[in-house]
């Protein structure tokens, strides 16, 4: 199929490839213009304005953009709006929040051009390993576009969710059971780091081993066994922890349904606080126990 990609980052660029590696035709634009020329060496067709964009492809247009949430997708789809045709076809695969593709569903549809949201799980490994795909929006169009889809995926690796909106849901909360799984790994291996046997424990073979039909075996393990082996205790890198929005938007969907979500809800607490040196609410805490308890504290450095 013939389709374009808007959006050359970190996961567009490689979709790309592996759409182009499986035999697609793909129109290449990003607001760069030598990420478009990277990927034209690979085989796609070059498109350096979304006119040229939109120029480029045969009816029904399929345009799948890969930027930023909020703003960024707002002002391309307003610009894409004016230049898309009835039956056109945009899909939206980066980490939107979901009541934003309800919004920007209805705001095509009044130029009748159809809506798919498309949450994407796979990083920088996509390209050789395949992406889960979590799908949104009408079943037909979820029909035409299959065939993209299971070049994109692994087997069994991509699914419709429902109606718009659905698979960045879905893609929401699986980033929010990310953050709680990462906060487990990482408390973990912390008390590992602050045993008596620390010295002696290889936190490289430990991940391994525990992918080696344990219960808590996974990918992100692997991923870990590999940064050990980069850097056995993690000395070259600072302990602080992003966030893209998703864990958020994930804790204030529970509140939202009177769910209780603690392990999500602390895995984001402790994310902000990484990105503080002795913060604040610490520094209440060491107060408060010397107060009631004349507890010691330790004088701050100016």
């Amino acid at each position: 199929m013939q389709l374009a990609m808007i959006g050359l980052g970190r996961m567009g660029m490689n979709m790309a490839r592996r759409l182009l590696l499986e035999g697609h035709e793909v129109v290449a634009y990003n607001r760069t213009a030598e990420k478009t020329d990277q990927l034209v060496n690979d085989g796609a067709t070059g498109a350096y304005s979304l006119a040229e964009v939109v120029q480029a492809l045969s009816q029904p247009r399929i345009v799948w953009i890969m930027l930023p949430a909020g703003s960024p997708v707002d002002a391309h789809l307003e610009q894409l709006r004016e230049q898309l045709s009835p039956g056109d076809i945009v899909i939206d695969g980066g980490n939107t929040y979901y009541k934003d593709d309800v919004r920007r569903a209805k705001f095509l549809a009044d130029r009748n051009i159809r809506f798919v949201d498309a949450g994407v799980s796979g990083g920088v490994w996509g390209l050789k390993n395949g992406y889960c795909l979590m799908l949104g929006g009408d079943a037909a169009t979820f029909q035409f576009l299959e065939p993209i889809f299971k070049s994109l995926a692994p087997e069994n690796g991509y699914l419709h969710c429902g109606d718009t909106g659905s698979g960045h849901f879905v893609k929401m909360v699986h980033n929010g059971i990310e953050y709680g799984m990462m906060q487990a790994y990482g408390e973990g291996f912390d008390i590992l780091n602050a045993s008596p046997y620390a010295e002696s424990l290889d936190f490289k073979g430990i991940a391994h081993l525990w992918n080696q039909g344990s219960v808590i075996r996974s990918w992100l393990l692997e991923l870990l066994e590999s940064a050990f082996a980069k850097d056995p205790h993690l000395t070259d890198i600072r302990g602080v922890v992003a966030d893209s929005g998703e864990g958020r938007w994930t804790l204030q969907q529970a509140v939202e349904s009177g769910v209780s979500a603690p392990v999500i809800a602390l895995s984001l607490m402790a994310r902000f606080r990484s990105r503080t040196k002795d913060g604040f609410s610490d520094r209440v805490l060491a107060a408060l126990r010397r107060e009631f308890g004349g507890h010691a504290v330790e004088k701050s450095v100016p």
